[in-house]
């Protein structure tokens, strides 16, 4: 190895690990929040990847039709409940936004020719489609639960995670999709060249964990999952709804992963179940941040995908137990360094 192949490796190694780093940001935030481990993560990426990919070959994504289920459900769900209440207005809000606003997306997406639209209004779509299925999932799923034990929660993810590998493959059928750069630009710095597709990765990772932290820090929103994330007991005793911060959390978390998607299918091919190991890598950057901490997070995402990167040049056919090995020493050291104490329900 030159200190070129090195460069080259830690280009890879750091455009990986921006991506696992967002990844890693949003798995402590849903943990934080809603004590939910969110595993299928990177099925958020593969859906937004393969539903651009879709688009840009000019067929329906069948993730339409999966997100005017999901708001059927809702709205019978939660429509019912309003009106069992007397509370017409509300049951005709809930319907509008969780059955009408997925059919005329819909209706727009099947009437217009997407494949002919900008890119920026593709991606645009792509984001519509897929990120409104992190709040449905929750309200689905995991509000009825969400008092329940850390382990049941866990279980469910794992049912999840299962269900959506399963529909991915129906969806988009066994065989892996590309889409085009974002552009053609490259970047010659000595012996490395940098891709405009590798600033882009970098440049939307930097300012969404930016956008992310201004969020946190002066939004009554951002305030609001801050203060659910340390003590969601004195949150809700404070008056912050529970079901809106797990709605709020999930939304985000869908919005990362799909962006996340979109950013790396021009990079690497995509298949049905390729977001698997891109969301456990951005689990083991957030185990080394103690599922707690964001900036330990990030940089163990950075560690990881630097990890990656050098070992697929030593070790090509070990990359993969390389990187989760890592894990080992981590979970050793805390179980060594903390004291187990039983949380409040």
């Amino acid at each position: 190895m030159d200190m070129a192949i090195a460069l080259i490796l830690s280009q890879d190694g750091i455009t990986n690990g921006a991506i696992y780093a967002l990844l890693a940001l949003a798995l402590v935030l849903v943990f934080a929040v809603t004590r939910v481990i969110f595993i299928q993560q990177g099925e958020f990426v593969a859906y937004g990847a393969l539903t651009l990919a879709m688009m840009q070959s000019g067929v329906l994504p069948a993730t339409v039709w999966m997100l005017v289920v999901m708001g059927a459900l809702v709205t019978v769900l939660d429509g019912g409940l309003a009106l069992k209440a007397g509370q017409g207005r509300r049951a005709a809000s809930v319907a509008g936004w969780n059955l009408g606003y997925p059919l005329a997306l819909a209706a727009a997406v099947g009437g217009l020719a997407v494949n002919e639209l900008p890119l920026a209004v593709q991606v645009l779509l792509t984001l519509a489609i897929v990120v409104p299925m992190g709040p449905m999932m929750y309200r689905l799923m995991y509000q009825p639960i969400a008092s329940a034990p850390v382990l049941v929660l866990l279980i469910v993810s794992v049912a999840l995670h299962i269900a959506m590998v399963g529909l991915g493959l129906l969806f988009f059928g066994a065989e892996g999709q590309r889409t085009p750069a974002f552009s053609e630009f490259s970047l010659e710095l000595g012996p490395l060249m940098v891709s405009a597709q590798t600033l882009w990765v970098l440049m939307v990772s930097v300012l969404l964990i930016v956008a992310l932290y201004q969020f946190f820090e002066r939004t009554l929103y951002g305030k609001a999952l801050r203060a659910t994330a340390i003590n969601r007991v004195g949150a809700q005793l404070m008056g912050i709804s529970p079901t809106l911060a797990g709605k709020l959390t999930f939304f985000l978390a869908a919005f990362i992963g799909a962006l996340s998607g979109v950013l790396i299918a021009p990079i690497t091919t995509i298949y049905y179940d390729t977001g698997f190991l891109i969301g456990l890598k951005g689990f083991v950057a957030a185990i080394i941040g103690g599922l707690a901490s964001y900036p330990l997070a990030a940089m163990g995402a950075i560690a990881v995908g630097l990890l990656e990167s050098f070992a697929s040049f030593w070790a090509s056919a070990y990359k993969e137990v390389i990187v989760f090995t890592l894990i080992i020493p981590v979970l050793l050291w805390r179980s060594l360094c903390s004291h187990h104490v039983e949380e409040e329900e």
